[in-house]
């Protein structure tokens, strides 16, 4: 092992942990970056590009078994779920080598390997072969992201009991699926195996699925989900002691809002009812980093209280999301560089369900302006006002902006419907240049677009579009 002092060492080589890696590199701090797998970590491997790659799939096979609708004939459509798999695997692996090359372009050193602080700017590194050597640098940032919560008595077994890795592991589709959970991981997972000819049951113990998103935005799925032959239950809870797993399937009970009891069967059981931070066998305890509700605690330029130690991402909690942890992972290290960044507001971070279809927001709800006692305005246009929606043949939906009514602030932008991922981008960006629901507007959108919804809900906020 060649070089063991660097300006920085980053524990964990996910999406947070590279970028930062990179970006550090690029203002000259000599970096290295410990992970215990392969770098891209969990969005790349097990999580952001292989679910969305499987729901892409899904989308597909639900259009060409509609071809006749846009006038074409498809015979005989089916679904290869090997092949599937295959291709999944392949993206993977093509964004897995740009990684790779991206490192090795910035001249930051890899060690694969389990990375452990032993003391302030000493972190000892153990290979595959459990030998091991100590590192050195002036800077720690910890990088290591988080893994799928279970729940007691209702354990992970890979086979009827199921985590979302457990979930891309898997070769084939199961007839049924029971989900335990109704936020954007279960609901993406619904949607796709729904798509794929599935039975989906889904749990939620929250009045309505997505609970972070805006409760009409929520309505609005619910009732397409539901359409599609999705059973939801919400406000119910998933009784794990009637828990019964058998090699044929798994069969549970759920105590619904009215106290009655509904019996849910399946062939496997997928929890997906969050991720827990991985802190453990880090060192951190030992050396004095502080803990709280299960995430490292940092301040707004994500140093935790022990100088020179930093943290980033699903470990330090709030949006548990790849794109989140890049941009706190480059404000970290610019901010170790000595540099001045621009701080992340929550309030400008996109959230994306990509379900079909797709739900995204930037901002606050309706329900959470009220409760600071904003008094707002509403704006709301349905994509089946929409000239481009309709010619795609997927006119679900709406969108909503929510707009301060003193000062027309953009407070909130919310949309379930068809290429929401992209569009939410738009918002995001007038949120962060501070625009107002009257400029949303004002702006000029090409026709026919999908994105004149923007134009025609920010009209709305003031009772003025044009096409309803």
């Amino acid at each position: 092992m060649a070089e063991t002092r660097f300006d920085l060492i980053v524990l964990g080589g996910g999406t947070g942990g590279y970028v930062a890696a990179i970006r550090a590199a690029q203002l000259g701090l000599k970096t290295a970056v410990i992970d215990k797998a392969k770098v891209g970590g969990t969005c790349l491997h097990q999580g952001c590009i292989p679910t969305k790659a499987l729901l892409n799939t899904a989308e597909l096979f639900h259009m060409f078994q509609h071809a006749g609708d846009y006038g074409l004939s498809a015979q005989d459509v089916a679904l290869d779920y090997p092949k599937a798999i295959v291709r999944k695997d392949k993206v993977v692996d093509q964004l897995y080598r740009g990684v790779q090359f991206l490192l090795k372009k910035n001249k930051v050193s890899v060690f694969q390997g389990y990375g452990k602080l032993k003391a302030p700017g000493i972190v000892t590194l153990t290979l595959s072969d459990d030998s091991s050597v100590e590192l050195e640098a002036k800077d720690i940032l910890v990088a290591t992201g988080s893994v799928a919560r279970s729940l007691p008595g209702v354990e992970f077994d890979g086979k009827r009991i199921l985590s979302s890795d457990d979930v891309l592991n898997r070769p084939d589709v199961p007839p049924s699926v029971v989900i335990l959970g109704g936020g954007a991981i279960g609901v993406e997972f619904a949607s796709m195996y729904n798509d794929f000819g599935s039975k989906v049951s889904m749990v939620e113990m929250l009045p309505h699925i997505l609970p972070q998103d805006d409760e009409e935005i929520s309505q609005q799925l619910t009732k397409l989900l539901s359409r599609r032959g999705i059973t939801i239950y919400t406000s119910a809870t998933f009784d794990p002691a009637s828990l019964q797993v058998t090699p044929e399937g798994i069969s549970a009970e759920v105590a619904k809002s009215d106290e009655t009891r509904v019996k849910v069967e399946g062939d496997v059981l997928l929890v997906a009812v969050g991720r827990k931070a991985i802190i453990e066998n880090l060192g951190l305890e030992q050396a004095g980093v502080e803990i709280q509700r299960g995430f490292i605690a940092v301040d707004n330029h994500y140093r935790t209280n022990i100088p020179h130690i930093y943290a980033i991402g699903d470990v330090i909690g709030g949006y548990l999301l790849a794109h989140v942890a890049a941009h706190e992972g480059m404000i970290a290290v610019e901010t170790i560089a000595g540099k001045d960044p621009e701080l992340l507001d929550p309030n400008r971070v996109p959230r994306v369900t990509y379900s079909r279809p797709e739900v995204a927001s930037v901002g606050i709800s309706e329900q959470e302006a009220r409760a600071q006692g904003i008094d707002v305005k509403v704006g709301t246009f349905p994509f089946r006002a929409n000239g481009k929606s309709l010619i795609l043949g997927e006119a679900d939906g709406m969108v909503k902006l929510v707009a301060d009514k003193k000062t027309d602030a953009l407070l909130g932008a919310h949309i379930v419907g068809p290429h929401a991922s992209d569009l939410i981008n738009e918002m995001a960006l007038a949120k962060f240049l501070e625009a107002t629901a009257w400029e949303v507007g004002e702006s000029v959108h090409a026709h026919p677009t999908v994105s004149e919804v923007l134009h025609e809900a920010g009209l709305a906020v003031d009772g003025m579009a044009i096409h309803i």
